[in-house]
């Protein structure tokens, strides 16, 4: 029986197709080849047209891969990927990436099942999962102007984790700003160069349920001693916690215990310690005795940035005018861009055309909510002192006059809703006030829109104009 690593290849074709539809199979396991196996390592190479190919199989169908390959080559087979990059000239070339550690005893490139131990089993210190994204590292993390400082200090840290500089440190932004790829990327750096380290990443949502589900199998302690043993904790969106009294409650003494011990806690957020209302006092103490950092939305340049060493990563070719096309119109998200990129790619795979101007436009509307003439701050102050008789000049001085404070607050409310502009840029532009004072003003605004109904006509009013103008 002719049993040839090419041969044993086209029988796991075979049975993967009787598994998945015949469009899944054309779109997805058909443009495969097969390249080499190497009996003495274990390790399978085949060929895919690009880096978007191996993500979408091994988050699809990495379990299918893995009960085909092992019934065919038999067990610990290492799944190796190869990018085409010139198919015209048939030329294959691994794409450059950065270095991926070896995190956790797992390689997400490997078909072997991990598993990783529960929170209780690992009560006491061993090596655990530190459920960090490995595709998530500093080196395709841009920087730009907008994150410039949080990376540079992120980067310090996972380099220096020992010292108790800027202990803990908050970054906070609006969606799709990059802070969950900043907070990996600081876990994975730190992993790489301390491999010993015990590094966690959790989001808030999952701590919380760990918490609650400790507490009704009555081991809250086990849980608190858990989390006590680790050296980086990485806490994403914590602003989940408002109303979760207890599990502030809890992690205030982890949180503790780790600073006093010289441990290291990253905190991300989509807002500012100051506007977290229904956090403890405490804790947002705690908060604030470290580095708080703010990431703002990424300009037009580093979305260019961004946009290109993704292509690069991913083995692409997009034009020059479409790239800043997208840059232009996605909102200043990243992770608009990256999925306007995905989808780009998806289709031309699947409908075997070029990527253009004419798919980016139909993707674009598909996957961004486009403002064909954003509002500008010099738009809505103009609106609002109109509609309050006031001039510009007086709301943007420092003068207290009630209707001159109201005008400004409005102002600000109005246009951190309008716009995509970070509090700190608001208040610049509104008398060169700081980002605080925008988050109280726009705290105070909705605070009155929720009991004064009169105050709400006056805001549809202005906000009805705004649409007039556009």
């Amino acid at each position: 029986m002719d049993n040839t690593p090419s041969t044993l290849w086209d029988k796991c074709l075979l049975l993967i197709k009787e598994n998945v539809s015949e469009q899944q199979y054309k779109t997805w396991f058909n443009p495969i080849k097969f390249e080499s196996f190497n009996e003495a390592t274990r390790t399978l190479i085949i060929q895919v047209p690009s880096n978007f190919f191996v993500e979408y199989l091994e988050e699809n169908y990495l379990s299918l891969l893995t009960k085909v390959l092992t019934r065919h080559f038999g067990v610990g087979i290492r799944l190796n990927y190869r990018i085409i990059i010139d198919k015209g000239n048939k030329l294959t070339q691994e794409i450059e990436q950065e270095p991926v550690p070896d995190i956790d005893k797992t390689n997400r490139r490997t078909t072997g099942i991990n598993q990783s131990p529960t929170i209780l089993d690992a009560a006491k210190p061993q090596d655990i999962d530190s459920q960090l994204d490995l595709h998530h590292t500093f080196a395709n993390y841009i920087e730009g102007d907008s994150n410039k400082l949080p990376r540079s200090v992120g980067l310090s840290i996972a380099e220096h984790p020992n010292s108790r500089q800027f202990n803990p440190m908050f970054i906070y932004g609006p969606s799709g700003c990059g802070k969950t790829h900043l907070i990996n990327a600081i876990g994975v750096r730190a992993k790489e160069l301390y491999p010993q380290k015990r590094i966690l990443y959790v989001s808030a949502r999952l701590f919380q349920v760990q918490y609650t589900d400790a507490v009704l199998k009555n081991c809250t302690n086990d849980f608190i001693n858990f989390y006590q043993t680790i050296d980086m904790l990485i806490v994403d969106d914590i602003q989940e916690w408002t109303s979760a009294a207890k599990t502030q409650e809890t992690f205030f003494h982890i949180f503790n215990h780790l600073t006093r011990n010289g441990k290291r806690i990253i905190l991300a957020s989509d807002r500012p310690p100051v506007d977290l209302q229904g956090m403890s006092e405490r804790l947002l103490t705690r908060f604030c005795c470290g580095l708080i950092a703010e990431l703002e939305r990424p300009n037009p340049q580093l979305c260019v940035d961004i946009l290109k060493n993704k292509i690069k990563r991913d083995g692409l070719h997009i034009p020059d005018d479409v790239v800043q096309f997208i840059a232009e119109t996605a909102n200043g998200s990243v992770r608009d861009l990256e999925g306007v990129i995905n989808s780009l790619l998806a289709f031309s795979v699947v409908y075997n055309c070029k990527i253009d101007m004419r798919l980016a436009e139909r993707i674009i509307k598909r996957a961004v909510k486009i403002d064909n003439e954003p509002l500008t701050m010099d738009d809505i102050l103009d609106t609002v002192c109109n509609h309050f008789n006031v001039t510009t000049a007086a709301v943007i001085s420092r003068s207290r006059k009630r209707d001159y404070v109201v005008a400004r607050q409005v102002s600000m409310y109005l246009a951190q809703k309008y716009t995509k502009m970070p509090a700190s840029r608001i208040g610049k532009l509104v008398g060169g006030r700081d980002h605080s004072t925008v988050i109280h003003s726009c705290t105070q605004i909705e605070n009155r829109l929720k009991i004064d109904k009169m105050f709400c006509s006056e805001i549809q009013s202005i906000e009805n104009s705004f649409k007039l103008k556009r």
